[in-house]
């Protein structure tokens, strides 16, 4: 079936479950955190998705040239981040407005990757955005959440970077579950100080691998399949989807209610970032045509 074509309805239905499995998942994690505190989270997941991976992809250890393990060391480094960063504001935040930061990563890659000049438009956008989310009442957004969630959203970026070397590097999802067990590893010592004796119990430690799945297994395969039948611009803009439904979670799981300005907010970074997904894929394919 080709892109674009019949299938591209259901694989866009595949998105939006996975964007949905990942709130979802977000949600529970946030439920865990008067047990098992952010860091304890993080571990849980990342040990839980490492073994997942590792069971499907059962990536071989030799044959890997030592610039390969250094990107996947890397990659490893960068998940541990990324996750602890988001966690750890979402402790603070409302899981869309963290969600909302957390996407100028990616936002900002995509501006200064494009070097046009309607880049600026969406610049100015999220800007815009950004200054919305505060005009909700910056004195309800913790600082500290802020710093965490921008520091989410340099690791995203970071991540995508990383993510495209090991990919280039090692094949199909081998170079993903090693990163993810040296994020893993590295989360360990953390989330068992923050967990303490939680970790005993068995239904929070079946918990840490629901979210595990919700957050990880499930939207990777989704979008995988999806990969398949929508053309990569599409597949980001829906991406750019996640901090409404981040939003819609928050609301319905956790009744977390947003102020009008800082709904605009999440509008309006949606608004940046569809709009540079598109000016990134128009300049590529002007990029691609052949000079005449």
């Amino acid at each position: 079936m080709t892109r674009g074509g019949a299938g591209a309805t259901p694989a866009i239905l595949l998105v939006v479950a996975g964007l949905a499995c990942q709130e979802v998942g977000a949600s529970l994690a946030v439920l865990l955190f008067p047990t098992v505190g952010p860091l304890g989270m993080v571990m849980l997941r990342l040990v839980f998705s490492a073994a997942i991976l590792l069971l499907i992809a059962r990536p071989a250890l030799r044959g890997h040239s030592r610039h390969a393990w250094t990107g996947v060391v890397w990659f490893g480094v960068v998940l541990a981040t990324m996750n602890a960063l988001f966690y750890l504001a979402l402790e603070r935040l409302p899981l869309g407005v963290t969600v909302t930061i957390e996407v100028l990563g990616p936002l900002v890659l995509s501006i200064v990757a494009t070097r046009r000049a309607s880049a600026w438009l969406w610049a100015l956008l999220a800007l815009a955005g950004v200054v919305a989310l505060g005009g909700g009442g910056w004195d309800r957004l913790d600082p500290l959440g802020v710093l965490f969630a921008l520091g989410a959203a340099a690791s995203w970026a970071f991540y995508i970077l990383a993510s495209a070397r090991v990919g280039q590097a090692f094949p199909k999802l081998d170079g993903l579950a090693l990163a993810m067990a040296i994020g893993a590893v590295l989360a360990l010592p953390f989330g068992v100080v923050d967990a303490g004796s939680a970790l005993l119990r068995v239904e929070i430690v079946a918990l840490g691998a629901a979210v595990a799945v919700l957050s990880s297994t499930i939207p990777y395969a989704l979008e995988l399949v999806a990969l398949r039948r929508l053309p990569a611009a599409v597949f980001a803009i829906l991406m750019s989807l996640a901090p409404a439904t981040a939003a819609l979670a928050g609301f319905v799981f956790l009744g977390q209610h947003l102020a009008w300005l800082e709904i605009v907010g999440i509008a309006l970074v949606i608004a940046a970032s569809i709009g540079a997904v598109q000016s990134s894929a128009r300049a590529a394919r002007e990029a691609a045509e052949p000079l005449a």
